[in-house]
């Protein structure tokens, strides 16, 4: 691999990372809206059914992949779970 394909990846890399932190950033805002709506109706933050549930869904998403990288995805939505579950406690305590 030459310096430049290196460097051109990188740059995919960047602009990649860069839609991601977008994104999450849109995920977030959904999070706190969901968090106000549960304060609203006093629904418990922690929800174990629908959290197997955008798992689940997000497994059906992945489009194939090594076990490995399904695993990391997984990691990686589970992450992104205990990151707006922290959020939407934020919002209603």
């Amino acid at each position: 691999m030459t310096s430049s394909s290196l460097d051109d990846l990188r740059r995919d890399i960047d602009r990649v990372d860069e839609v991601l932190v977008r994104l999450l950033n849109e995920r977030a805002r959904c999070v706190c809206e969901v968090g106000r709506l549960k304060k609203e109706k006093g629904i418990e933050v922690y929800q174990p059914d629908r959290e197997k549930q955008v798992l689940a869904h997000r497994a059906g998403i992945g489009g194939g992949g090594t076990a490995r990288s399904r695993s990391g995805a997984r990691g990686c939505f589970e992450r992104i779970i205990d990151e707006a579950r922290r959020l939407e406690r934020r919002v209603v305590h």
